[in-house]
């Protein structure tokens, strides 16, 4: 296939993780286009300039994405790349999820003191409301602190004695040769991971019919048909970043499987449901079906946990 335009910009936020994902993205697009030209777009997000309080209190996870889309929706960039956690579940007009890579490790690693060997009182580090309820409901003796910033940072921040521990998504680590940081990696039936995680996602304008094609060329449909779910499950919960949710969903030999966790900011209160469906891996009208068949039964049995937190 010829390449569908000269060139090809890509925008991303410019951290370095953030660098790194798009710098995959690409060599994806080049492994099946391999005269496509490509560069990247560095794009300054709020998220990134405002590194003070949760986000929930500054204005969610639309935060580590407008300005992108703004870029997007002003032909200033042909494609987005996002860690699939920040997007928000109700993408703007205009802009459609085109493709996601191969799903990365799922999980949250823990930094510091294991959570076990943590003495009572000490200071977990984290502005993931999701995070600090099901660290909460592990030990209920841990204090939690404010702590933002991207991977170094918080990292750099955890070293100069801001808390005793923190906790950071796994595949980050990974993806930037730091998972030796990590002293414990929780198995997703302990700690079930925030939607999307360790999901690249790429975005472009619904009009662009031949680059949608093309970026349907890398689209791991696997992971699409989780996201789907996990994605339905979250809208359907309309779930905010002032809520705890955590939500996961596996596809294998034909079957989507879901888990998902409400949680009061405490983690004293919680509600877990998992469910499943057989389904064909193109067939994302039945895993949004999945995703919303279970937030339902969440919402009948966890309907004062939510109230409580929107």
């Amino acid at each position: 296939m010829s390449p569908i335009q000269s060139h090809l910009r890509i925008g991303t936020r410019a951290s370095i993780l953030a660098l790194w994902q798009a710098d995959k993205a690409i060599a994806s697009l080049q492994e099946i286009v391999p005269e496509q030209s490509c560069s990247v777009v560095k794009i300054t997000t709020s998220g990134d300039q405002n590194q003070q309080g949760s986000l929930a209190d500054i204005g969610g996870k639309g935060l580590f994405s407008k300005e992108i889309d703004r870029a997007l929706l002003a032909d200033e960039i042909d494609c987005a790349v996002h860690s699939l956690k920040d997007l928000e579940t109700q993408l703007p007009d205009g802009i459609v999820l085109a493709a996601v890579l191969p799903r990365d490790d799922p999980r949250d690693a823990f930094l510091g003191q294991s959570l076990a060997s943590l003495p009572a009182g000490a200071r977990v580090g984290t502005c993931s409301v999701r995070r600090a309820a099901q660290v909460l409901m592990q030990r209920p003796d841990l204090r939690i602190v404010p702590m933002r910033g991207n991977v170094q940072t918080r990292i750099q921040k955890l070293q100069s004695g801001t808390a005793e521990a923190t906790l950071l998504s796994y595949a980050g680590l990974q993806r930037l040769g730091l998972e030796a940081e990590a002293t414990e990696v929780f198995a997703t039936d302990r700690m079930i991971p925030a939607v999307g995680q360790g999901v690249i996602a790429l975005c472009t304008r619904v009009e662009e019919a031949a680059l949608r094609e093309l970026l349907a060329r890398i689209n791991h449909q696997a992971t699409m048909l989780a996201i789907t779910a996990e994605r339905a499950l979250l809208a359907e919960l309309d779930g905010s970043c002032h809520t705890p949710i955590g939500g996961y969903a596996t596809f294998q030999y034909g079957i989507l499987q879901l888990s998902a966790i409400v949680l009061s900011l405490d983690g004293q209160h919680h509600y877990q449901h998992q469910d499943s469906a057989v389904m064909a891996a193109t067939d994302l009208e039945a895993a949004y079906d999945l995703g919303v068949q279970v937030a339902e039964t969440i919402k009948k049995q966890a309907g004062a946990i939510l109230a409580e937190t929107q």
